[in-house]
């Protein structure tokens, strides 16, 4: 992997190279760019794949707080150290969220948006206490704690307990090395951008789980229905937060379809 300083950041990322039309991929919550290897795979051979840690997951470390604004600039940065202009910005969840706030900052950048499982508006209160509990009960919980909240996390993310064992050790690992609870401040004290969604010019699709219990299928549909270039939502049936990771071929076929129409 590579790297690019941004405001004193360290900002990792991997850039398959290749001379087709550039796609940035920005990952969700706990997670990191290798979420994305199925997407890589399938897209590389005709499109530049970019793919990146952001602050506080993977090699990217977040030494301060910052906001979803912040990794908007950050994602532009990224495009900066590859030397691209544009590129298509593909989010998944909190990926998402960096990748609207991209699009409102820097419109110019971003070629279109594809949003897997994400939104523009915020959780209620209720909701937002509840993962601050989880969020403290797995950062400062004892080890019993942190086992339950963390299958816990990745039955609502992931719903597989293939990916489940596979990526709970790795959440642990990232919690010895980086301060989660300043990712988890970013995530939880997010703006509402739902209402400047129509400022947004560029195609957006949305491709999200049906069985999504994090975000409801009816938040993306919101977004969509208000951007000017709003190009509907695919509905995963039986996928849950990350359909990406449990779904690949389908989610892989609807963004190929949506990159090759831009």
């Amino acid at each position: 992997m590579a790297t690019t300083i941004v405001n004193d950041t360290p900002i990792r990322y991997e850039d398959s190279g290749g001379d087709g039309p550039a796609v940035l991929f920005s990952h969700g919550f706990l997670m990191d760019h290798t979420m994305f290897d199925a997407q890589l795979e399938a897209l590389s051979a005709d499109y530049r794949c970019i793919r990146w840690d952001e602050r506080g997951f993977g090699d990217t470390p977040a030494n301060g707080p910052f906001t979803y604004w912040d990794s908007a600039d950050d994602a532009v940065a990224v495009l900066d150290a590859c030397g691209v202009e544009q590129a298509a910005f593909v989010g998944m969840s909190q990926g998402g969220f960096l990748s609207i706030r991209a699009a409102l900052a820097h419109p110019g950048r971003v070629r279109a948006l594809a949003l897997i499982d994400s939104c523009a508006d915020v959780d209620d209160d209720e909701t937002i206490e509840g993962y601050r509990g989880m969020l403290a009960g797995f950062t400062a919980g004892d080890e019993a704690t942190q086992q339950a909240v963390a299958e816990g996390v990745a039955a609502l993310i992931l719903g597989d307990e293939t990916l489940s064992a596979e990526w709970i050790p790795r959440w642990f690992a990232n919690l010895e090395r980086s301060d989660l609870n300043i990712a988890g401040q970013a995530l939880l004290s997010r703006d509402d951008v739902q209402p400047r969604a129509a400022e947004i010019a560029c195609p957006v699709l949305a491709i999200h789980g049906g069985d999504d219990q994090a975000i409801s299928v009816d938040r993306a549909r919101l977004f969509v229905d208000a951007v000017a270039d709003g190009r509907g939502v695919m509905v995963v049936d039986g996928a849950a937060h990350a359909p990406n990771m449990t779904h690949p071929d389908i989610v892989n076929v609807a963004l190929a379809g949506f990159l090759s129409s831009l």
